[in-house]
């Protein structure tokens, strides 16, 4: 089959590019593995009238009414390969070994957090170990919450979380402070535990333990880590699109339009920002598919 565009991804940012591919009056087809990266969490919050709502509940809802419009199909699979057509489109082969056409792509794969290797830690991600206080801090606000260094971002994400309750920064051996770290730390009354931390326990729904080396078990509400991220797909590479290696890791660029350095390629959502949640995401899948839109309009008029 042929499009006019095709999505890869069906999240938060390729459902939003997609409705406004769609509303366009141009075909569009959404090519998604159903793994979003905040499956993990059971609320998403801060998101415009949803905010507590379950994200596959939000995201069943939205693929609802994006299959309203006739010139969508959604396909549950994942995008392998891809190839530049002569005419400047593109091939994909799908996992399944079905191929897709289009002239224009929007890549919206997103990305997958790396966790630190501490046992316990992964079964707690999404519930009692979090990444952003924006979208899960207001809930645990007053009650004792940890940070754990795992990167030099850390201890701006401590001072960060320290505004949503008493805050202990968990150094977990790595103790080089230097004094004005240390001056900011004090002044936000962070407390500074230096002990290796040597695994989390207690029920996922309830306070963390971090079991440290010494054998002692402070808890917390809540642990915030601040982790790294691997791109979900190998497309952007396969294609040539620049890519950009953050502190949080790798974001594929783009321009204000959200086109990459490949012409007829957009990008967006958090495969294609340094910073992103739900809302952002939406938004940047706003901007690539009007912008798909309107390549796809204003490239085909003469001279």
């Amino acid at each position: 089959m042929s499009y006019d565009a095709l999505v890869i991804g069906g999240s938060f940012a390729g459902l939003s590019a997609a409705i406004h591919i769609a509303r366009a009056r141009r075909s569009v087809c959404v090519v998604d593995a159903g793994m979003p990266r905040n499956r993990f969490a059971a609320a998403s919050h801060g998101f415009f009238g949803q905010d507590g709502a379950a994200p596959f509940a939000m995201l069943a809802q939205a693929r609802d009414k994006l299959l309203a419009y006739p010139s969508v199909t959604f396909v549950s699979d994942s995008a392998q390969m891809v190839q530049a057509r002569q005419d400047n489109g593109f091939d994909v082969e799908l996992a399944s070994g079905e191929h897709v056409s289009a002239a224009k792509l929007v890549l919206a794969f997103g990305v997958s957090d790396i966790l630190p290797e501490i046992p316990g830690l992964a079964e707690r991600w999404g519930k009692r170990v979090l990444h952003c206080p924006y979208c899960h801090g207001f809930e645990f606000g007053g009650q004792p919450l940890g940070v754990l260094n795992i990167s030099p971002l850390s201890i701006h994400q401590a001072l960060l979380i320290s505004e949503w309750g008493p805050t202990t920064f968990f150094l977990n051996g790595r103790n080089h402070l230097d004094e004005s770290e240390r001056r900011k730390l004090e002044h936000r009354n962070i407390a500074l535990e230096p002990v290796p931390v040597r695994a989390v326990a207690g029920a996922p729904d309830e306070r963390v333990q971090i079991l440290l080396e010494d054998g002692r078990a402070p808890s917390v509400e809540a642990l915030y880590i601040g982790t790294t991220t691997r791109l979900n797909s190998p497309i952007a590479e396969q294609l040539g699109c620049a890519i950009d290696e953050g502190p949080a890791g790798p974001t594929i660029r783009t321009d204000p339009t959200k086109l990459t350095t490949v012409a007829g390629v957009y990008a967006a959502g958090d495969s294609a920002l340094p910073f992103s949640n739900a809302t952002l995401a939406s938004a940047d899948g706003v901007v690539a598919g009007v912008a798909v839109h309107r390549e796809l309009l204003f490239g085909s008029l003469p001279a």
